[in-house]
């Protein structure tokens, strides 16, 4: 597993999101301004790219933030949604951070969960898709 960081959307990070939220889960407006300023991550196995996430400042800066994370349909079940989690909290550590915070789809809450994750906040829709924020204090 190979991990690569980039101050810019990548064409494999791009592809990656283009297919699991746009294509697979119907969402529209999946590229965003955040992701102009955004570090991208993306994983590779054996030079193919699996998975993606963006790391950047909360709003009020309390927190980075850790969101669209997703793996490729045929390397899911295979921990590379662990393994971009533990890479974009490497991250976090690298700038100083101590708090990571995401927007889970609540069909995910249990997987996040298992990475020490909290719920808070109230639950609410992101194109009909039910979401919470979720958060980790690193160590």
């Amino acid at each position: 597993m190979q991990v690569e960081i980039y101050n810019f959307l990548p064409k494999e990070a791009k592809r990656i999101r283009e297919e699991v939220f746009m294509a697979e889960q119907g969402f529209q407006q999946e590229f965003d301004e955040i992701d102009k300023s955004a570090e991208h991550i993306v994983i590779f196995e054996t030079h193919i790219p699996v998975a993606t996430c963006r790391v950047y400042v909360s709003e009020n800066e309390d927190c980075y933030v850790v969101g669209r994370i997703a793996v490729e349909k045929t390397f899911r079940g295979k921990a590379y949604g662990a393994g971009i989690l533990r890479a974009a909290e490497n991250e976090v550590r690298k700038k100083g951070g101590r708090m990571v915070c995401l927007s889970a789809q609540e069909r995910a809450v249990g997987f996040y969960e298992k990475q020490g994750y909290t719920a808070y906040g109230d639950s609410y829709l992101d194109e009909g898709c039910p979401h919470i924020w979720m958060k980790k204090e690193l160590i």
